[in-house]
């Protein structure tokens, strides 16, 4: 005689199954009674000024018109009294500079900021403490100073 397929867990999983399956279906009965029974219409939300959500509509009369023409689409155009007049000429002090290597450093009189500069980029020959003028350069690691004379 053969044994029953049907294992004590089997049975105990399709229990679960089939009242996990009435559940459902009374869940969904229950729904469609209440939906009947409210009306069944669509529920509306309305946003009011301050954009919070209400079930009143806003008052037409608070209602304020934009004409198209005054919506702007993108960044305004700079005046010429807006920008900062800026001078690409800074004076400072050779910190550092290795003439065989052909590199060094100066550092920015106005804001103590350290640039490097390269022997490709000078104008006149330097040395450390040299008082120089420079202009600056974006650079693969930062701003470069290029253009370096003595003062």
């Amino acid at each position: 005689m053969a044994k029953s397929q049907q294992t004590f867990n089997k049975s105990e999983k399709e229990k679960k199954r089939l009242k996990k399956r009435e559940l459902k279906n009374k869940k969904k009965l229950a729904r469609k009674a209440a939906s009947k029974e409210s009306g069944g219409g669509i529920q509306f939300a309305y946003v009011d000024y301050n954009g919070n959500l209400t079930d009143t509509p806003p008052d037409p009369s608070l209602k304020i018109e934009i004409e198209a023409e005054d919506i702007v689409l993108g960044i305004p155009k700079k005046e010429e009294s807006d920008e900062e007049k800026f001078d690409p000429v800074r004076n400072g002090k050779v910190s550092f500079y290795d003439s065989s290597k052909g590199f060094g450093f100066i550092i920015d009189s106005v804001n103590q900021e350290k640039y490097f500069t390269h022997v490709s980029g000078l104008i006149d020959e330097i040395i450390e403490n040299d008082k120089v003028s420079f202009e600056l350069e974006k650079g693969q690691r930062g701003m470069n100073a290029v253009r370096v004379k003595k003062i």
